[in-house]
């Protein structure tokens, strides 16, 4: 029943969990660091952490392939069901639900949240997923800094997933503060080089969450899978 994550670029995260799909922000069609189309990821669930067109992605059309339930804040919720998903889950921040593969909490986020054709996208989210084997994956999503992320680090994180583009989320050096308040385990840098504008150099991140935190960092290429451990 191991975990494992594959990184789909940008901040689209492919999780496998015993037999099970979990998508994060499946932003494919338009991504030129895509991994993967949208038409091939397979999916019995999708996340979506906020209404920006770079994260809400091809959910729609992937939820309509595969019969995926997708799982987001109320007002995506409602929007969503009214493009036609019949199988949409709501939840608001601070909020968990048990699902087959583990118990998703919904946490604060520092962002903006409208959705592709202007729609009220509520407010955006990350995402605290405890598996069923037991390993606990934070995914910040699209934020800023701030200071409830060591709160969130008193959950236990194995692996957290952080933003380090900068302009319109945390900047690597913000990241590393993040690193420091939730002493995860692991760190997987996303949200970066997917556009001029956010471009970084993950590998001199990386190596200074190894120098300046206990956590172990690790970059992954788009399409590359790493073992929960």
């Amino acid at each position: 029943m191991a975990t494992r994550l594959r990184w789909l670029g940008h901040s689209a995260l492919h999780f496998e969990h015993a037999g099970i799909n979990v998508l994060i922000d499946p932003f494919l069609t338009g991504n030129p660091k895509a991994a993967a189309k949208a038409s091939d990821v397979p999916a019995d669930f999708v996340l979506v952490s906020h209404g920006h067109g770079d994260h809400v992605g091809d959910t729609i059309d992937i939820a309509k392939r595969t019969g995926a339930t997708v799982i987001a804040n109320y007002e995506i919720y409602e929007w969503l069901t009214k493009k036609g998903l019949p199988k949409v889950h709501g939840m608001q921040h601070g909020g968990g639900f048990n699902f087959p593969f583990g118990r998703v909490k919904f946490t604060l986020a520092f962002h903006g949240s409208m959705l592709p054709d202007g729609a009220n996208g509520g407010n955006p989210c990350g995402f605290l997923i405890r598996f069923r084997d037991g390993k606990t994956v934070y995914d910040a999503a699209d934020t800023g800094l701030f200071g409830d992320m060591k709160l969130i680090g008193e959950e236990g994180i194995d692996l957290a997933i952080l933003p380090i583009g900068d302009n319109y989320t945390m900047g690597p050096d913000d990241a590393i503060r993040a690193v420091k308040m939730l002493t995860p385990k692991r760190v997987v840098p996303i949200h970066y080089d997917t556009f001029d504008v956010i471009k970084q150099d993950a590998a001199a991140w990386a190596a200074r969450v190894k120098q300046e935190t206990s956590a172990i960092p690790q970059v992954l290429k788009p399409g590359e899978w790493i073992e929960m451990q």
